[in-house]
């Protein structure tokens, strides 16, 4: 199988992510997870084996289950980004480095619920709806400070950071206002309310706005189509 348009596709998604880094004078290591939705376990493996993607984004469980069967290395950092039914985090939660995806203290439970089961810590971010969308999940931004600290109750999860999706917008500098205000509203919950002294994994950006994304503070951003197009 020709893969040679992932091999022309991931350099120049690594070259933007240097520019953008360069442009913004950023220090910060910068991981890029490869939403694997639309790929096949053979592109998947060629990521991964041949040119050393170390993260990988699911969407849906029942497809993780099937890539994970297929994976040739099954130490490559699965990350859930999708939106997660409590019913599925059993078949899953031995499987993922990171639930990205956490917008309510019931899913939240369940994680540590089942993560318990496993003898493990689970680590998640909470997932902010920063263009208050009804059609997307995510908890409004009112709502996260609250969100965040009753997670401390659970033993089993820990809160590494937040995760959001803009709405889609027609100019590419527009997504720097909802970037630019999650993650300041992010940095407030999570100095100010928190205490942490570390710094918060800020996951935003995806194909169509990850250097507007990486401008605005993120150090994780989620690149699907950018990589798989012929």
């Amino acid at each position: 199988m020709d893969y040679g348009y992932l091999d022309r596709n991931v350099g120049e998604v690594r070259r933007k992510i240097e520019k953008a880094k360069a442009d913004g004078n950023i220090t910060k290591d910068i991981t890029m997870v490869a939403a694997v939705k639309y790929a096949d376990i053979g592109e998947i493996n060629h990521l991964c084996d041949a040119l050393g993607v170390t993260d990988i984004g699911e969407n849906r469980v029942q497809q993780l289950l099937e890539h994970y069967e297929g994976l040739n290395n099954k130490n490559v950092n699965i990350h859930f980004i999708g939106t997660l039914q409590t019913n599925k985090v059993k078949y899953i939660v031995d499987k993922v480095c990171m639930i990205h995806s956490v917008d309510s203290f019931k899913l939240a439970a369940e994680i540590d619920k089942q993560a318990k089961k496993k003898g493990i810590v689970m680590d998640v971010l909470v997932e902010i709806n920063s263009g208050e969308e009804e059609s997307k999940s995510g908890v409004l931004p009112k709502d996260a400070e609250e969100l965040c600290l009753s997670l401390g109750a659970l033993e089993n999860i820990k809160l590494r950071g937040f995760m959001t999706m803009a709405p889609r917008c027609d100019e590419k500098e527009d997504y720097l206002k909802f970037f630019s205000q999650t993650y300041a509203e992010a940095l407030d919950i999570w100095t100010k309310k928190l205490h942490n002294i570390c710094e918060p994994v800020i996951s935003m950006g995806m194909s169509e706005s990850f250097e507007e994304a990486i401008a605005s503070g993120a150090d994780t951003v989620r690149i699907g189509r950018s990589l798989f197009v012929k």
